[in-house]
């Protein structure tokens, strides 16, 4: 299998030698083009045919979100994953708005870089639901819920907290706050109670948990009392 092809945009020159040196042994990325502002990225983009791209959010000329905007509109096959020195809900966000893939954190740790980048681009799978032999929910279909958001909702309604998930899915954390961001958009909620309580009414979860951290398990609780019962 060929390695994905990468472009970087950023204007900081360190940075893009710090992405270079992260994935200069990985065998399934190879960075074929750089760009220091977003009036650059573009054409690059026409030019090299990038599978994935790298984007700033502050840049000059054209900033990041209307690189990522413009790349969704014009080249929508190119995986676009943001980079950011913040990672506040805002941020993440925004960057969902603008049709991001994926979000990568510029204060990881740089050794961590490959295997953040593979967790960001990590694909859905066409017909399962997280668990090997499980079908895909009718509801899930509907609302275009990943595998890894699958992933990230069940651990979620297991009371494990956001260091939790990531320890248990080896995501980093800024990873499953963009995935959890995402799920809360993709099912019209505003909280993970509200979430782990979607789980719930549509059988996406089974079995209420029983531990866990205070606000997980206090979700869980909530939403297994509000879920509808059988009738008699």
């Amino acid at each position: 299998m060929r390695p994905l092809k990468i472009l970087t945009a950023d204007d900081h020159a360190l940075m893009l030698e710090a992405i270079n040196l992260a994935l200069e042994d990985e065998p399934d990325f190879q960075i074929v083009e750089q760009a220091e502002s977003g009036s650059q990225l573009l054409p690059l983009v026409n030019r090299t045919k990038p599978d994935v791209v790298l984007v700033d959010l502050e840049m000059p000329g054209i900033d990041g979100l209307t690189c990522v905007k413009l790349l969704r509109k014009r080249h929508p096959w190119v995986r676009t994953i943001v980079l950011s020195g913040h990672d506040s809900d805002d941020v993440i966000e925004a960057a969902l708005d603008a049709g991001a893939d994926g979000f990568i954190s510029k204060s990881i740790d740089p050794t961590e870089f490959a295997a953040a980048l593979r967790q960001a681009l990590d694909k859905p799978v066409a017909g399962a639901i997280g668990r090997a032999g499980r079908q895909r929910h009718p509801a899930v279909q509907e609302t275009g819920l990943s595998k890894r958001e699958l992933d990230v909702l069940r651990a979620l309604a297991e009371g494990k907290s956001n260091k939790e998930i990531a320890r248990t899915l080896w995501l980093a954390q800024q990873t499953v706050k963009f995935h959890l961001t995402g799920i809360y958009r993709k099912l019209d909620v505003s909280s993970r109670t509200q979430a782990v309580n979607w789980a719930y009414r549509h059988g996406v979860v089974d079995v209420p948990f029983a531990g866990g951290s205070r606000d997980g398990a206090s979700a869980t609780a909530t939403a297994e009392r509000e879920r509808p019962k059988n009738p008699a």
